[in-house]
């Protein structure tokens, strides 16, 4: 926390922090998967990339260089002896000052935290419901950047799902089209083809979503970014969530309508999860470049 190791429940902040008023933080969700015997951190760089550009889309530039960030990263494992699965939280936010709009002169606080951590959901496939809430765009705020206020957004459309008995919503974007889930991208397939929205659909470009297509595109599957319209979400042969928490994670239900023909998982959806599984562990030599070993 601020360029110091610190144990958790001394790494406190005041009540007058401008964040926890105003939601004015940025953040990341990163990854440490058990590779063999050791520890290794999946795209470290990448995230630690897209925070900094997140600080610098909502003018919060970091005092700390990306280098800095993954070295305090990899030393906080290292010191906390972690050796199996893991989930780390990088946030930097505004702290201690003025209880005004304008923080320009607030000064801007980093930390970041790690804890253990396996799966988000338990089930293997879930049920899903498009909300009622759209997800917020670039004429109010900016989706791209990593941004704690505009998850009040996703807090909405997550319990309006949980209180109606689904695991997950999908958001559409301010015209219509098909967004993502409250925290994570969203990949549909039909007739082989791999389909996920664009960035202008309001999306956050997410680095799983990224492996993705990168992976998809490796292993001969053909991969498309356009719009997609919400009807496509009832007749698709596939559908899965991806992101860091969520990893690949397969829909089996879109508005309690069975997901392909059988609502079982689909065998695209699985193989992209078989290869991301030996992926983050290590087991791929191909991507040993989105490893970052904690115990060299």
């Amino acid at each position: 926390m601020n360029g110091e190791f610190v144990e958790l429940e001394k790494a406190n902040v005041p009540i007058l922090t401008h964040a926890l008023h105003y939601g004015t933080a940025v953040f990341e969700g990163i990854r440490a998967y058990k590779a063999g015997d050791g520890l290794s951190i999946f795209r470290l760089k990448e995230h630690m990339t897209r925070f900094r550009e997140s600080a610098h889309a909502y003018m919060m530039p970091l005092p700390y260089s990306e280098a800095d960030l993954c070295r305090a990263t990899t030393t906080l494992l290292a010191k906390n002896e972690m050796r199996d699965s893991s989930y780390i939280r990088p946030i930097a936010f505004k702290a201690t000052g003025i209880l005004k709009l304008d923080f320009r002169k607030v000064s801007t606080w980093v930390a970041v935290v790690a804890i253990p951590f396996e799966r988000i959901f338990e089930k293997q496939g879930l049920d899903a419901c498009v909300s009622s809430w759209r997800r917020t765009g670039d004429s109010s705020v900016l989706p791209l950047a990593k941004a704690s206020g505009p998850y009040i957004n996703s807090i909405l459309g997550k319990v309006e799902a949980a209180q109606n008995g689904f695991d997950e919503a999908i958001f559409l974007d301010q015209r219509g089209f098909v967004s993502e889930g409250s925290g994570q991208n969203i990949f549909i397939v039909k007739r082989g083809m791999v389909c996920t929205p664009p960035i202008t659909a309001g999306i956050l470009e997410g680095i799983t979503r990224d492996a993705v297509n990168t992976i998809a595109h490796d292993h001969g599957l053909p991969v498309q970014e356009r719009d997609i319209v919400r009807g496509e979400l009832y007749t698709c042969d596939e559908a899965f969530f991806a992101g860091t928490a969520t990893e690949i994670t397969p829909i089996l239900t879109i508005d309690k309508r069975v997901v392909g023909e059988e609502g079982r998982v689909g065998p695209i959806t699985q193989r992209l999860q078989e290869l991301y599984s030996k992926i983050v562990s290590g087991k791929d030599g191909r991507y040993k470049h989105w490893l970052t070993p904690v115990y060299p």
